[in-house]
């Protein structure tokens, strides 16, 4: 991931925005992006390049993604809602940065809720049982359309394509 690259995609309306996010948390900087080059690695190792389409292996990635932020902020900061507050705005951010679909879009933060709420109930866990967990639910997770209500469906992954 060229970072360069990843910036001329982002607005400068978007740049002050994790600017400003970022100095209000600016202990949690290093470790998520130390979060978010794991997510990727793990998520590569476990699904090749299925996890930039729709389907579970997507929903797995940010479900871990989220919990990995949360999981490598804790070492800074044992205040689980600061952690959760500041891994919630980061992520939203990210789906305001790079705009997706509607559906895709309710899909992503849909399962990066999934992942805190994941943290919250597993962050004694190891990362290697979290990610059992998050496979078991990745597996078991249920396609989506316009008309899905997602609120029938906290604390489940979902998916927008079958693959």
């Amino acid at each position: 991931m060229n970072p360069i690259s990843v910036l001329k995609r982002v607005s400068f309306k978007n740049i002050l925005k994790v600017i400003f996010i970022v100095l209000r948390y600016p202990h949690f900087a290093v470790p998520t992006l130390k979060a978010t080059r794991e997510c990727m690695k793990v998520s590569t190792e476990l699904y090749g390049r299925l996890h930039y389409k729709n389907g579970p292996a997507n929903a797995f990635r940010h479900a871990f993604w989220n919990y990995l932020i949360a999981k490598k902020c804790y070492k800074w900061q044992e205040n689980i809602q600061a952690i959760l507050n500041w891994t919630e705005k980061i992520t939203d951010w990210h789906e305001s940065a790079f705009p997706n679909t509607p559906l895709a879009r309710k899909m992503d933060l849909h399962n990066n809720a999934v992942g805190r709420f994941v943290f919250q109930n597993n962050f004694e866990q190891t990362e290697t049982e979290v990610i059992g967990i998050l496979k078991q639910m990745a597996q078991d997770s249920k396609l989506i359309d316009t008309s899905s209500n997602l609120a029938e469906l906290e604390n489940q992954l979902v998916h927008i394509t079958a693959v």
